[in-house]
Parts: C-alpha cells; structure tokens; sequence
C-alpha cells in the first residue's frame, strides 16, 4: 500500500507528460493529408516524410538524450524536452507563413528531438518506479493517456486543417495562379494559432515539470535485481543478446503502428473514399488501441503475462493484416484501424521485456530502445515507395514479417542469453 501511494504522484505527473506525447504525436496523421494539399506535393512518398523528419529525430537524439539525462537527471530532463518541443511548434508559424514543406519538416524535426528526450527518461521512469512484472500495466496506463490525447488531437485538427477540404481540392483544379495561391495560404494558415497554443502549453508544463514534487531516481534507485551478477560483469550494454533483439522488435512495431494510424488517411482516399470521412479513420484506430490497452491494465500480469501479451498482440497483427490486403473497401480500412488492437500492448510489453537485467545499463539501453522508434520514420517510406508498384492496399504485405518477428521475441526472443 505504501509503495503505491510512493509512485501515485510521479504516475500522474508522467500521465500528464504522455497526455502531451499523444496530442503532438498523433496530429501527424492529419498533418500528411494537409501539408500535401497545402504545400502541394506530388505523391504519398514526400507526404509521408512527415513522419520521417519527427521520427528520424528519435535515433539522432537518443544516445545524446542518454547523455543529457546523465547530467540533468530525470525531472529536469523532461522539462528541457517540453521547452524543446515548445520551439518546434512556434517553427510551424513561420512555416505555414512561407507555405515551406521543408520548413514544416524542421519543425516535426525539433519537436521530435524533444519527445527523445521525454521518452528517454519517462518510460523507464514509469518501468523503475514499481516492480518490473507490472510494468506493462503502468505503461498500458499512459498508453491510455497517450492514446486518449490522440483521439482528441485528431478530432480538433481534423476540423481545423481538413473541414470542407473535399470542396477546396475540387475548386483548385479550376483556379487561375494567383486565386490558387490566396486559397492555399489561407489553407496553410489554419495550423498558425493551434500551434502558438501548443508552444505555450508546453512552455508552461516545462516549467510545472521543473518545480513540480516529481521524486528524481538517481543512479543507486535503478533496477538491478536478477541481474547483479548477469549484468556486473558486462562491459556493454551490447552484451545482452534479448535487449538487442527488443531493439529490432521496438523498430518494427514502431513502424507498423505508425503506417496504421497515419497512413490510413491516405489508403481511404486511395479507395476513392472522401476526405470529409476518411480524416477520422485515424480516430479508429486510435480507439482499437485504447481498449487494447484497457484490457492491459486488467489482464496484466494477473491473468497474462507481458510475454503473454505480446504473443497474442503479434498473432492479432498477422491476422489482420492478412484481411486488411484480402478484403474490399470500408472492410479493409476496419482491418487498418483494427491493427491499434494488435499495437496496443506491444509497447507496454517489449520495453520492460528488452531492459529486465540490464542493471547498470539501463539508461543507454531505454536510450537505445528511443532511438529504435525509427522505424516510424523507415516503415512508411518503404511503404510510400511499395504502393507505387503494388498499390496502397497491396503495400501492407510489408506488415507481415514484421509482426512474426515480434511473435518470436514474444516467444523466444526476450529470454536470449538469460540463464
């Protein structure tokens, strides 16, 4: 009773923290289809660079972040990410000025460099402050903080960036120049004052996070059983054959969770689908991934364990890829949106599976384990480039080797090299 009442506070500082992760993460579903119409882009491929530049900014920052969080410690190390994030917003005002598309993708660039930071120190922070085995638990807990903020940042963005874009597009085609011009400038103008609003709260939770009664976890309070002889005589963090097959598991998933919550959009505009309904496909699967992690917070580890858990997840994920490239229309898109159920446990699941035993380790492998949310930034590409010849629908093959590669590290692959 005790030691949850010790970790009550920090949960709900952090459950803010993922609250902020969710709203600026998931606006790039809406941000794709947007910044094509507004910044007029010729294809998916560049359109999907969106996702590149905020999540390339994960295995830039990740071993720097490690670095940083070394000499700041926790607390003020997620105050520097918000501040961080803070100035990548106000980079979208100029940007959408100048209707820039690289300028768009510096700033997704800045900000992802600050959510580094952020998931650097918050999730192992959310894994150390309880016993390892519910670690899954408290991290399905965020995810329904970071997925709620999601849902919410999708809605409000929908209506601002892509209301009644549908009628736009179709007037574009007979504009002259210069009345295309005003039309896009006024399009791109619609993020200016969402994005100042953005700055400021987060200005505002950097400061809260600095002075707020957030415990800072020094070096001595950092896991080390069973692991004080395994990990005392390793020399590298390179040494633990399961953190490094966590690793490739983390990029995969990370690759398909982000293809099914930003490229759906896109797919249901490929199936002729229209605008006005396809900005909330995002929203679903969205919702799958919060019931998934509902259903976390009860089952785990009480009636699953977080292997357990992954395993089935991954099955779920093959399952309804296989129907997603199989199915016709509005069933396909379910499919998509259904693969958020599959996602749902598998960030709870493979971050405490890769750093269990790691002991002294543990900083640079959760460092290591940020900088593997590349994936979000190479998985789409590859898939950008792969519809080009197979087509939007056809493309999502791709998912398949992923998600049973994540079924072995489910099975298997967490207990290499453990005695």
């Amino acid at each position: 009773m005790s030691t949850q009442k010790s970790y009550a506070l920090p949960m709900i500082i952090i459950g803010i923290l993922f609250f902020v992760f969710g709203f600026v993460t998931w606006v790039n579903g809406t941000l794709i289809t947007y910044l094509k119409i507004a910044c007029e882009l010729d294809t998916d491929l560049q359109s999907f660079l969106v996702t590149t530049a905020f999540f390339i900014a994960y295995f830039v920052m990740g071993i720097p972040s490690s670095w940083v969080l070394n000499v700041t410690g926790y607390k003020k190390g997620m105050a520097l990410g918000l501040l961080i994030m803070a100035i990548g917003a106000i980079v979208f005002v100029p940007a959408a000025q100048a209707r820039n598309f690289n300028m768009f993708l510096g700033g997704l660039f800045v900000i992802g460099t600050g959510l580094a930071l952020l998931q650097t120190a918050s999730n192992p922070y959310v894994s150390i402050i309880g016993p390892i085995e519910s670690a899954a638990k408290r991290i399905s807990i965020m995810g329904i903080c970071n997925k709620s903020a999601g849902i919410i940042a999708s809605l409000i963005f929908s209506e601002i960036a892509l209301s009644n874009v549908d009628v736009l597009v179709a007037g574009l085609k007979s504009m002259d120049p210069v009345a295309k011009d005003v039309e896009l400038d006024q399009l791109a103008s619609r993020v200016i004052v969402p994005y100042i609003i953005i700055a400021c709260v987060l200005a505002v939770l950097a400061v809260a996070t600095l002075f707020s009664g957030l415990p800072d976890i020094k070096e001595e309070d950092e896991p080390t059983e069973g692991a004080s002889t395994a990990a005392s005589s390793k020399t590298s963090v390179f040494q633990f054959p399961h953190l490094i097959l966590g690793l490739i598991t983390m990029f995969l998933y990370v690759g398909c969770e982000v293809m099914a919550g930003d490229t759906i959009i896109s797919y249901g505009k490929s199936l002729n689908i229209e605008l006005s309904t396809a900005r909330y496909f995002t929203i679903g699967t969205l919702t799958f991934m919060l019931l998934g992690y509902v259903v976390g917070i009860f089952a785990i580890p009480k009636y699953l364990s977080q292997s357990k858990a992954l395993a089935i997840c991954a099955v779920l994920g093959v399952i309804f890829t296989t129907l997603a490239v199989l199915t016709p229309g509005m069933v396909s898109v379910g499919c998509i949106a259904a693969l958020g159920l599959a996602n749902s446990i598998m960030w709870p699941a493979i971050f405490p599976l890769a750093i269990d035993g790691v002991g002294k380790f543990i900083r640079t492998a959760s460092a290591l384990l940020v900088m593997s949310i590349v994936g979000g930034a190479v998985l789409p590409l590859v898939y950008g480039k792969l519809l080009q010849s197979w087509g939007n629908q056809n493309a999502y093959i791709m998912m398949l080797p992923c998600y049973l590669f994540i079924l072995y590290f489910a099975t298997k692959g967490y207990k290499a090299g453990k005695a």
